[in-house]
């Protein structure tokens, strides 16, 4: 799997998830559904973000690799 491939795989679980999430928290609508979402779905949507920030990078410094290799 290329990085184009990881990044598509991994925005489209994100975005899933979060579907699933709004679902459920539709019909769970206590404290603990709160602190659920604060200590587990924000913190990895945040990091999701970032590793799709980070693969962008990534795939940026590959592409002037090759480039610059005359690939």
């Amino acid at each position: 799997m290329g990085m184009t491939e990881g990044r598509a795989s991994l925005r489209k679980a994100v975005k899933e998830l979060q579907m699933h999430w709004n679902e459920t928290k539709s019909q769970w609508r206590d404290s603990n559904a709160t602190a659920f979402e604060n200590k587990f779905i924000v913190p990895f949507d945040m990091d999701a973000k970032m590793a799709v920030s980070g693969m962008d990078q990534m795939a940026q410094i590959l592409q002037r690799i090759k480039q610059e290799c005359g690939e």
